[in-house]
C-alpha cells in the first residue's frame, strides 16, 4: 500500500498486523480522492480520518495539500501504525487520538471539518449514531452496503468497488 500522489507520492503505508484493520485500497482511494475534486479543493482543507485504521485517507489528503487532519481509531496498533506512516511520509506530527469513535465525537471540541471520512468495520452497526454526530462539509463513508442518509445527509454519489460501497454526501442545506 502506497501514497497514490501528492508530495509524499509513492512512500510505502505500513499496516498493523492482523485482520482488525482493513486499508483502503490504493484503487479505491485512487478513485475517491478523483471524485473529490468535483466537490471540493483539497488545499489547504481540514480533514477528519474516522476508524483511521493505517491513516492513509488522510494521509492521503495532507500529500495532496490538505492543511490539517485529525485521525482517530481506538486500536493501539492502528494508533501505532498512523504516528508511524505520519512519520515515514514526513507528513505529521497530525493529530492523532486513541478512542472510541462516537465517544470522541461527543466528548471532543471539533470541527466543522472540510472532509470527514469515516471507514468503520463492515460488520458495524452504529451507522444513525455516527451520520448524527459527524460535522463536515463533504462526508465520504465506506460500507458493506449502501447506507440510509436519513433526513440531515444529502447523497451526493455511491460508487461500489468490490466489497465496499463509497458515499459521497454533504448536510442539508438550511433555508
Amino acid at each position: 500500500m502506497r501514497v497514490v500522489a501528492g508530495v509524499a507520492k509513492g512512500r510505502r503505508l505500513t499496516a498493523p498486523k492482523g485482520d482488525l484493520t482493513r486499508p483502503t485500497s490504493d484503487f479505491v482511494r485512487e478513485a475517491v480522492f478523483a471524485t473529490l475534486g468535483s466537490y471540493m479543493d483539497i488545499e489547504g482543507a481540514t480533514v477528519l480520518d474516522l476508524f483511521a485504521g493505517t491513516g492513509a485517507l488522510g494521509i492521503e489528503a495532507l500529500s495532496r495539500g490538505a492543511g490539517g487532519a485529525v485521525f482517530v481509531d481506538h486500536d493501539r496498533r492502528a494508533v501505532a501504525a498512523i504516528r508511524s506512516n505520519l512519520a515515514s511520509t514526513s507528513l505529521g506530527p497530525g493529530e492523532v487520538h486513541q478512542a472510541d469513535v462516537l465517544r470522541w465525537l461527543d466528548r471532543t471540541a471539533h470541527g466543522p471539518f472540510d472532509l470527514v471520512f469515516a471507514d468503520p468495520p463492515y460488520r458495524w452497526t452504529e451507522w444513525p449514531e455516527l451520520l448524527a454526530r459527524l460535522d463536515g462539509r463533504l462526508l465520504v463513508l465506506e460500507a458493506a452496503s449502501e447506507l440510509p442518509l436519513g433526513e440531515r445527509l444529502e447523497l451526493l454519489k455511491v460508487k461500489r468497488y468490490g466489497d465496499t460501497f463509497v458515499t459521497l454526501t454533504m448536510p442539508r442545506s438550511r433555508p
